[in-house]
């Protein structure tokens, strides 16, 4: 995963992890423990990160699937 791309749009679309993680639902710490690899990202959290953060299917790659 590419965490720092990752977070980038988190802060480009809500402006803080914390306003991301509200969106979601979960704990902020749920959202950080995943981006630092610490627990899993799920297809299903692929799915709705990628809703939220309107990142089209062509570049689900470049976010999720490369260091």
């Amino acid at each position: 995963m590419n965490s720092n791309k990752l977070k980038g749009r988190i802060v480009e679309v809500f402006g803080t992890q914390g306003a991301f993680a509200e969106a979601l639902g979960v704990p902020q710490r749920a959202v950080s423990q995943k981006l630092k690899n610490k627990r899993e990202l799920t297809r299903t959290d692929i799915e709705r990160w990628c809703e939220l953060l309107k990142i089209e299917r062509e570049d689900i790659a470049d976010y999720f699937f490369t260091e």
